[in-house]
């Protein structure tokens, strides 16, 4: 994923959680609360909470997701060994059908670096 496909992602996924919010009733606006809240600081540093957020995508197969939580760890400061070590495991878990999604998480991983 190019530089230019996580801004697209970025910009769109803005787009479209508005669209949401616009039709949201209280049990989706709770959800997003939830889920917005659960990434805070915690007994869990933020970097922690967004590698169990990548292994968990990763492992369930959402690619948005893991674009999302990868754009997160790289805004974290999250190590390349770190988000290597973190997708080990959940290569692990998910077994090699999550080996395509490991190949898009690094090539986003890389287009963060640059």
């Amino acid at each position: 994923m190019s530089e230019n496909n996580i801004e697209k992602f970025q910009r769109e996924r803005g787009i479209l959680n508005d669209l949401v919010m616009k039709y949201a009733g209280l049990g989706t606006k709770r959800f997003y609360n939830l889920d917005h809240q659960v990434y805070q600081e915690g007994a869990l540093p933020v970097r922690t909470k967004e590698l169990l957020g990548l292994v968990a995508s990763f492992v369930l197969r959402c690619d948005d997701c893991i674009t999302y939580h990868t754009i997160r760890c790289a805004e974290e400061g999250v190590t390349d060994a770190e988000f290597e070590e973190a997708l080990s495991i959940g290569l692990l878990v998910g077994g090699s059908i999550a080996i395509p999604h490991q190949r898009r998480a690094f090539q986003a991983w890389e287009a963060l670096k640059k």
